[in-house]
């Protein structure tokens, strides 16, 4: 299950980072160059544990990977605040937090990707049986 979902979300992931140097306010998201990079960067490793690598290292990307955006995401509701982005043409939002100022701001809408991403990650590489064929 889990190089299922890392072949589709990293293929969503590759194709929101390039649509977003075109449509930086994509969905209501916040995509800024280096949150598009992050985003080519996050798919390309997704889409390597899903085609190339074995079972077991598939699932524990899906973990780490899961608890990383998870935690990303639940730390932009709790530590976000009502804020205008630095970015041209963005709306001002409830949670906006600011990792880098005018290189990397996540409002609602990313925060809500992230925690959706990270539980499928997360739930998809949990309900994977562990590798019992290391040589897979």
């Amino acid at each position: 299950m889990i190089k299922t979902v890392c072949k589709i979300i990293g293929l969503v992931f590759v194709v929101a980072g390039l649509a977003g140097f075109f449509a930086p306010g994509l969905a209501g998201l916040h995509l800024s160059t280096v949150h598009n990079l992050i985003h080519l960067v996050s798919g390309a490793l997704a889409l390597y544990f899903g085609f190339a690598a074995t079972l077991s290292a598939a699932r524990l990307f899906g973990i780490v990977f899961g608890v990383v955006y998870l935690l990303l995401g639940v730390a932009g509701f709790l530590l976000g605040s009502q804020g205008t982005p630095s970015m041209h043409g963005m709306a001002p939002d409830s949670r906006l937090f600011t990792v880098i100022p005018g290189v990397l701001e996540l409002g609602t809408a990313d925060h809500l990707f992230h925690v959706l991403g990270g539980i499928v990650f997360l739930g998809a590489a949990l309900l994977t049986k562990a590798d019992l064929n290391p040589r897979d």
